[in-house]
């Protein structure tokens, strides 16, 4: 049975440092009609991989790393079905996963973490891989 209650720190650890939750499809649509500069979509899960990878590696990332995306959001795969599926629709070159993330620059997708880059990596390692990404697409932001 769904417990929202066990979801919500799922949540808060990426909206407590300023990423911005997307929950319907019509706020993914507003979000990513801004082309301009770079935008970080994390494709947020309940799995383990989440949890000790993905969700901390985000929050390195974004915390020690001099390039950063101009916008960041995240959507939450199993509990926010419809606006998952229209930020994956934004991608839709690469099979769903979750976690995952999609880095675009003015709009176009120019890098994209699969749950399968991320599974057997630590949080350092996926910031690494994040801030590596960021250094390429994000340097004149």
């Amino acid at each position: 049975m769904y417990d929202p209650t066990l979801v919500a720190p799922m949540r808060e650890e990426l909206t407590r440092i300023g990423v911005t939750e997307l929950t319907t499809a019509e706020e993914v649509d507003q979000f990513m009609g801004d082309k301009s500069g770079t935008t970080l979509v994390v494709v947020n899960s309940v799995c383990g991989c989440a949890a000790g990878s993905a969700r901390p590696g985000v929050t390195l990332a974004l915390q020690q790393s001099d390039a950063k995306p101009t916008r960041v959001a995240t959507v939450f795969a199993g509990q926010d079905r419809e606006a998952t599926e229209r930020a994956r629709s934004y991608f839709a070159e690469v099979p769903p996963s979750s976690p995952s993330m999609a880095l675009f620059r003015d709009g176009e997708l120019v890098h994209f973490v699969p749950r399968h880059a991320i599974e057997g990596k630590d949080a350092i390692g996926v910031a690494n891989d994040l801030a590596a990404a960021f250094g390429e697409h994000c340097k004149s932001e």
